[in-house]
């Protein structure tokens, strides 16, 4: 792994995702990578729970990672990859906190119900729980003064403990240069893309939701169809 991202989820990491791999380091970790494998549950678990775990082993595959649950372990990352640069992306601590709390706080406060029904994500919950609202709010996300203090400390801590040379504080608004520079790459003659906006995510997670709803309507309508045919 060659780029830690130490920036909390909400902060342009989707797009951060997007414009590394758009320069040559892909792939890349993202919280969508969990959905993907639902393997790695049980790894975020137990280095939640402060388990042994070989991250080498885990992550190597990837040649960068950013966004939850990643970001909460940058340390641990940074010891197992020494050589990897960090990457904090920012932004206004008041609109990261409603943006997060319309999005990611939303989408994972899930009915078990639901999780029920998808056996291969039955940890799901509980990890993001242990891994983001337990491990880095200390389970006070819905304590807004608490949250953003949280992510304010979380930028200083990030910028205190992580050597400047290693170390880029990115808004993605500010686009390539800023980033090339730091990686000493040449800038792509494509716009910086800007992608995963709250509009777009709060569809996804209220889609999310009824998934299941419209997956048992559906099964219902077949069997009261074959029940029809057969009868």
């Amino acid at each position: 792994m060659k780029i830690i991202g130490a920036g909390f989820g909400r902060t342009g990491t989707m797009s951060l995702a997007v414009a590394l791999e758009q320069l040559g380091y892909a792939p890349c970790y993202h919280m969508l990578e969990v959905f993907k494998h639902p393997s790695h549950i049980k790894k975020w678990q137990a280095a939640a729970d402060g388990g042994p775990i070989d991250w080498v082993d885990f992550l190597n595959d990837y040649q960068a990672g950013l966004d939850y649950p990643l970001a909460a372990f940058y340390k641990e990352l940074m010891a197992a990859f020494p050589n990897a640069k960090v990457i904090l992306t920012v932004r206004a601590a008041q609109g990261w906190y409603e943006s997060t709390r319309q999005t990611i706080y939303q989408g994972t406060v899930m009915p078990d119900w639901i999780l029920r029904l998808l056996p291969g994500f039955r940890g799901m919950k509980r990890m993001i729980q242990a891994t983001i609202w337990t491990r880095i709010f200390q389970d006070r996300f819905e304590d807004k003064a608490h949250a953003i203090n949280v992510f304010e400390s979380h930028t200083e801590d990030v910028k205190g403990f992580v050597p400047p040379e290693r170390l880029l504080v990115f808004d993605v608004r500010d686009g390539w240069k800023p980033l090339c520079d730091f990686l000493e790459v040449p800038i792509p003659d494509r716009p910086f893309p800007h992608i995963n906006d709250r509009k777009f995510t709060q569809r996804g997670y209220r889609l999310a939701r009824i998934a299941p709803i419209l997956i048992i309507l559906a099964l219902g309508l077949l069997a009261l169809l074959f029940q029809t045919c057969v009868g």
